[in-house]
């Protein structure tokens, strides 16, 4: 039995990752992060874009569990 299970070979060096190429995802991972800040912490009262309690009623136990107040 002179096989092995692991391999011989040396694995392959992995290639930094530039700030140019890493920014736009940065800058949509922040946008989307703002978005679900807004809807489970403001969407609400007199800055509601959404008319109704729906948004608050989805978020409602997301709100109590990062601490915002709501009720």
């Amino acid at each position: 039995m002179a096989d092995t299970a692991v391999p011989t070979t040396a694995p392959a060096a992995v290639a930094p990752i530039s700030l140019s190429s890493l920014a736009p995802w940065a800058l949509f991972a922040g946008v989307l992060m703002l978005a679900l800040l807004y809807l489970v912490g403001v969407e609400q009262g007199a800055t509601a874009l959404f008319e109704g309690d729906t948004i608050h009623e989805w978020m409602h136990d997301g709100r109590h569990l990062l601490g915002f107040p709501c009720h």
